[in-house]
């Protein structure tokens, strides 16, 4: 018969086991490792763990396990915690009477996972997070994000708590898209609040099984607003542009069809605060500006940065026109670039009266748009008229010809051409054309009458 040996365990500076040496060895070969290489007798020893995975609770599942004679109830609770231990204790080798390890049953255990219910899976999940560091295999991981996963993409389902599926619902509505409200009610979406206790790396997993398993992208899109949200609610500065960073990469990877421009924007002002990346930056912007067309008025309306004078950013418009006419170059429709037309035209009126814009600002916004994309220039007419009153006194007459130079006299409808051959502001080559473009159009009106 073995001597009793007392082993003291201090796992991670948080409990004290006190447990025989010798039953604990039985069962792990890194234990067993360990006393080989000491030296005379003792009755008493010490070990110390500084990062035993699952702490304290789930050491106290392996003294269970060894001290029940290799046999333990595994459940989604501790799964993970059991594997994670086994695996640092090097509890790998078959046991007496042929009974496999404790590796090996966690490993069993794993393959049934697609049995668990939603509920047993977040448990899961929720362990997995704590253990991520410690999980001695990839493949396992990835197998339980897959059949989590592989959940969500059953659309018809209903939430498995019916409950919580209401208070979720209303709490990301907000976040997913118009069109897609339509095709994805909020059955599709019950899971949102459900994931929200993941932290970065595990939210990067799940993302990328979520897109690697071809979920659709309307749902992953309103998913990645929805964790921005509720995550930077109380994060710093720091996490808030790690958190975003990583939003807009995945964001990035999508159909951009599919994400909503208005949260696009909502990310945007949030960008502004924090030292994100250039890389991210561009990122970003060439998601808003490669669909322009879907913009309103107000998501236009981004106040410039800190320490500029002038009221609203008109050079992050700008480069968003210019991203949407040079991505969109191979495949843009005429009615997409009319709309885009008739939105800087209206985003220029709004911005016109700001007594700080500057002429070549002006200038540039109202000729960001070519020709071609405006069946009338009466609103381009209207912004000029108002910046010129604005900036009546300021303004030489060579920079107030540059800026009526921009009209299309020929697309201006015949009330507004009479209204400009008696404004007062407009250079007086400008009126002049104009009033002899009317009297043209009178005698020919005229002759045909």
């Amino acid at each position: 018969m073995q001597n009793f040996c007392l082993l003291e365990v201090d796992v991670n500076g948080r409990e004290i086991f006190l447990v025989d040496k010798t039953i604990l060895a039985s069962f792990s070969g890194r234990l067993r490792k360990l006393f080989s290489k000491l030296t005379g007798k003792t009755t008493r020893l010490k070990l110390i763990f500084d990062k035993f995975p699952g702490g304290a609770e789930c050491f106290e599942h392996i003294v269970k396990f060894c001290y029940n004679g290799g046999t333990i109830k595994i459940t989604p609770f501790n799964m993970f915690q059991l594997h994670c231990a086994a695996n640092y204790l090097e509890m790998n080798q078959q046991m007496q009477q042929g009974r496999p390890s404790l590796v090996e049953q966690t490993i069993s255990f794993f393959e049934k996972i697609h049995y668990m219910t939603w509920s047993e899976l977040i448990i899961g999940l929720k362990k997995c997070q704590e253990l991520i560091f410690f999980m001695p295999s990839s493949s396992l991981l990835q197998q339980f994000m897959d059949c989590v996963v592989g959940r969500l993409e059953l659309h018809y389902i209903s939430s498995p708590c019916a409950s919580s599926t209401d208070n979720s619902s209303m709490q990301f509505s907000g976040d997913i898209s118009t069109e897609s409200r339509g095709i994805y009610p909020c059955q599709a979406t019950w899971w949102f609040a459900h994931l929200g206790f993941l932290k970065l790396n595990m939210f990067k997993m799940i993302i990328d099984t979520m897109i690697s398993k071809k979920l659709d992208h309307h749902v992953i899109s309103s998913f990645l607003f929805y964790y921005k949200r509720m995550k930077c609610l109380n994060a710093s500065s720091v996490q808030k542009c790690r958190i975003i960073e990583t939003v807009i990469k995945f964001l990035y990877s999508l159909d951009s069809n599919f994400v909503s421009i208005r949260g696009l924007f909502d990310i945007l002002q949030a960008s502004f605060t924090l030292k994100m990346s250039k890389c991210s930056i561009e990122k970003l912007e060439h998601l808003i500006g490669s669909q322009l067309d879907r913009a309103k008025l107000d998501d236009l309306l981004v106040p410039s940065p800190a320490g500029e004078k002038i009221a609203y950013n008109i050079n992050l418009i700008l480069r968003l026109v210019d991203i949407f006419l040079s991505t969109n170059r191979e495949k843009i429709l005429m009615y997409q670039v009319k709309k885009v037309a008739e939105l800087i035209d209206v985003y220029t009126i709004e911005v016109a009266p700001d007594p700080r814009l500057k002429p070549s600002k002006f200038l540039a916004l109202a000729m960001a748009m070519p020709d071609i994309a405006r069946e009338s220039y009466d609103n381009i007419y209207i912004a000029i008229d108002m910046y010129l009153k604005v900036h009546i006194n300021v303004l030489c007459e060579e920079e107030k010809i540059k800026i009526c130079c921009v009209l299309n006299y020929e697309k201006l409808s015949e009330e507004t051409q009479k209204e400009a051959a008696q404004n007062e502001n407009f250079p007086a080559c400008a009126v002049v054309t104009l009033q002899n473009r009317l009297k043209y159009s009178d005698t020919r009106t005229s002759n045909f009458s």
